[in-house]
């Protein structure tokens, strides 16, 4: 089963990687874009038997630095 895993920061937290694209997409003269927010994302490969439970785990332990980022699990159709 195909999983992806989307990390966000929380909101209200400062998002340098995001200011950085932001100022870079207004110096290449692309206008209208108001914020932008950066993240990750995680492509797993796992066994059927794996339980949402221990994908969430998964995120909390390792994936997710869970004081200031949230995460999304999305699971994908073959």
């Amino acid at each position: 089963m195909k999983v992806r895993v989307h990390v966000s920061l929380k909101p209200g937290v400062l998002d340098p990687q995001g200011r950085a694209i932001h100022h870079s997409l207004e110096g290449l003269g692309f206008a209208g874009v108001n914020d932008v927010r950066a993240g990750r994302l995680f492509e797993l490969d796992v066994e059927d038997s794996v339980s949402d439970e221990a994908l969430s785990d998964m995120c909390e332990k390792l994936l997710a630095n869970m004081v200031i980022e949230n995460y999304r699990i999305e699971k994908v159709a073959s």
